[in-house]
């Protein structure tokens, strides 16, 4: 029954995806109105479909449906529940299934929420777009290798293995990569509607505003989802570490850099109407990088603990890789006549001229990191050769890129639009440039010093901080004095972004510090033996339902007690997999490891031991960034445009309203 019904599902999704798909066409080329209505319909059956679907694998794993060969190949009964649910997007098939509902509930949301509109041009080239995709990961689905369906030839085993050991020895696991999801599916929204308005011809700012919740949805996803996998890592792997510049982290982190880049940059397009190039280019890129990462993760040319085994989606993932590229590519080049800003930067002293110097840097920090995780994989292809790119290249060429942006986002909020008087910024500066010169003296005081590159991160964060604490100061005395109360001076996307802004700050500050001043040693000890901060009390074995592990006790500061241990797993031919353990604190945390477990009762046990500082601060600087994409979201203190002193007579201002009736779009479109 699972089979049967989960294949039938996917194949109604699949046809339902190409039903909106020509329907949608018909009533564009031919102008029928009642079929742009109706492609509404396949819009919903395309999320039942991949509903059923997702509901018909769970309860598969869930009553242990060994006649299925992913369930087969990836559950088992000793798999406590939590990571048995969780094992649908712990293999291949499954994450493309789980992709594909995420993809059908974006797609019946953006159905729902322009239902009034569905006549306009570019809402129905938008939906055409996003139907055009959920067709392509139901053909995935169908077609190749990603068939989650597939029955397990002859007799079915009695049992399974289960899922990676890694992948059930931690419950981020169940939050991570849906949260990476949605932040990576959510980007088909903006990408949508960019090419909704490449094809109509409306480029103004109208399609901008359509998206600007959805883009700023997707990004905080994406921004919690990589946090989240940085905090996995180091709380599963044993390395002590938290990003390792993976390629697959990499694969998350390279949408997120043109995101954030597009986000900022958009706000130049709706004041002055310029860098429209730039924003069309920028989303189409961020679409274009998250299909890029799904060839890297499940393709298998890459060898990582984050990354699928090899199958034979990697073609057909390359391919409409290449297909969007090319359509981006084209239709940016097709209506580049049109896409000329009405102004100019009057000075580069001014807030459009720090947004455009921001954007320079996120595309060259976007270039690096895409250099060093596909270049070896080209030289591989071109003559057989392996290479590593490691994290010296990455630590390398990035640090100065970040103090750099460090600095921007200081001063960007402080300029204003158009130019910028020396005497406006010096008094609206002088705060954050105190504070920063103060915390530098303050570490050089304490003995802080750990290099230029240290104490310049630590000082361009107290300033951009700083600046940010100015501002949401700031916001919050208007909002007094307007007697709307002290939370409406922070609701809004610029204050929203100053929180954003802080929460960027800590995560830089905190990883300075722990790249500086971390330092990780093995201890040989026996039970009672102590060192200067821990007591190894023992060691024991438990016996849990999907595996046996090796327990050490030790004692840290003569507090607590904590548990590393070293677990086997029936099913994993390869050895014990390692699980630390990790005192956290304000200050430091003290990072507990079994380096090497005794071979007999007289051989003592080797604990590793990392200390590294502020690691807190990075899942702390996480939350604010995710509160803050929360409060940017909601609609703020509206504030008039600034018109282009160079706009023709029949060019309007960007505007941006709070509601939009049907059709009232095309108003705020350049003709």
């Amino acid at each position: 029954m699972n089979a049967l019904v989960g294949r039938d599902a996917v194949l109604l999704g699949f046809l339902a995806a190409l039903g909106g798909v020509v329907t949608l066409g018909f009533g564009l080329r031919r102008h029928q109105d009642h079929l742009l209505r109706q492609a509404r319909t396949y819009a919903w059956l395309i999320l039942g479909a991949a509903v059923l679907a997702v509901a018909m694998m769970e309860r598969a794993l869930l009553t242990y449906d060994f006649s299925l060969t992913y369930v087969a190949d990836n559950g088992g009964r000793q798999v406590p529940v939590i990571f048995t649910i969780s094992t649908l997007w712990g293999a291949l098939a499954g994450s493309i299934l789980l992709w594909t509902l995420i993809l059908a509930g974006y797609t019946a949301a953006v159905v729902l929420k322009f239902r009034r509109r569905a006549v306009d041009p570019l809402v129905a080239w938008a939906t055409l777009v996003m139907y055009s995709v959920c067709a392509f990961f139901f053909a995935l689905m169908l077609f190749s290798g990603a068939n989650p369906f597939t029955k397990v030839p002859g007799t079915p085993p009695a049992n399974g293995p289960g899922p990676n050991p890694l992948l059930q020895d931690h419950p981020l696991m169940i939050i991570h990569p849906p949260m990476l999801y949605l932040g990576y599916v959510g980007f088909t929204v903006p990408f949508a509607f960019a090419v909704a308005a490449l094809v109509t011809g409306r480029l103004g700012e109208g399609w901008l505003i359509e998206t600007r919740r959805w883009t700023l949805l997707a990004w905080g996803f994406l921004t919690v989802g990589i946090v989240l996998g940085a905090w996995w890592s180091y709380e599963v792997l044993g390395w002590g570490g938290f990003w390792a510049w993976d390629p697959v982290e990499n694969a998350a982190f390279l949408p997120w850099l043109c995101g954030t880049a597009f986000i900022h940059s958009v706000m130049v397009q709706e004041r002055r109407g310029m860098l429209r190039v730039w924003n069309l280019s920028l989303v189409l890129a961020t679409f274009c990088l998250t299909i890029l990462g799904t060839f890297l993760t499940r393709s298998g040319v890459i060898d990582s603990v984050h990354a699928f085994t090899e199958s034979d989606v990697g073609p057909w993932i390359l391919t409409f890789f290449v297909i969007v590229l090319a359509v981006s590519i084209g239709l940016i080049g097709w209506r580049g006549d049109r896409l000329r800003s009405p102004g100019a930067i009057d000075s580069p002293f001014s807030r459009e001229g720090a947004f455009l110097a921001n954007n320079l840097l996120f595309a060259a920090f976007a270039f690096v990191v895409l250099l060093g995780t596909v270049f070896p994989l080209l030289i591989e292809a071109i003559n057989g050769q392996q290479i590593t790119i490691g994290g010296p290249y990455f630590n390398t060429m990035t640090e100065p890129i970040v103090l750099c942006l460090l600095f921007l986002m200081a001063i960007a909020p402080a300029l204003p639009w158009r130019k910028a008087s020396g005497e406006l910024m010096r008094k609206r500066l002088l705060f954050p440039a105190w504070t920063a010169g103060l915390t530098v003296v303050a570490c050089v005081a304490f003995g802080l010093r750990g290099g230029v590159d240290t104490l310049a991160c630590f000082g361009l964060g107290a300033f951009a901080a700083a600046a940010a604490v100015r501002q949401l100061v700031l916001a919050t005395r208007r909002s007094l004095a307007d007697g709307a109360g002290p939370w409406r001076g922070i609701v809004g996307r610029a204050n929203g972004g100053m929180i954003v802004h802080i929460g960027v700050v800590i995560i830089a500050v905190a990883f300075a510090a722990s790249q500086a001043y971390g330092h990780r040693t093995e201890i040989p000890m026996r039970a009672g033996q102590s060192g200067h901060t821990i007591t190894f009390l023992g060691i024991h074995t438990e016996q849990h339902s999907n595996r046996t592990s090796l327990v050490a006790d030790v004692r840290i500061d003569g507090g607590k007690v904590y548990t590393p241990q070293i677990s086997d797993y029936p099913a994993d031919p390869g050895g014990g997999i390692g699980t630390p353990s990790v005192r956290s604190t304000p200050v430091d945390d003290v990072y507990l490891t079994i380096a090497s477990p005794p071979q007999t009762p007289a051989d003592p046990t080797v604990i590793g031991v990392t200390v590294q500082p502020l690691i807190i601060w990075l899942w702390i600087g996480g939350g604010f960034m995710a509160f803050g994409t929360l409060l940017a979201m909601l609609p703020g203190r509206r504030r008039r445009p600034v018109l282009p002193a160079s706009a023709p007579a029949h060019e309007e201002a960007p505007v941006r309203p709070r509601r939009l009736p049907a059709g009232a779009s095309a108003a705020v479109e350049t003709p």
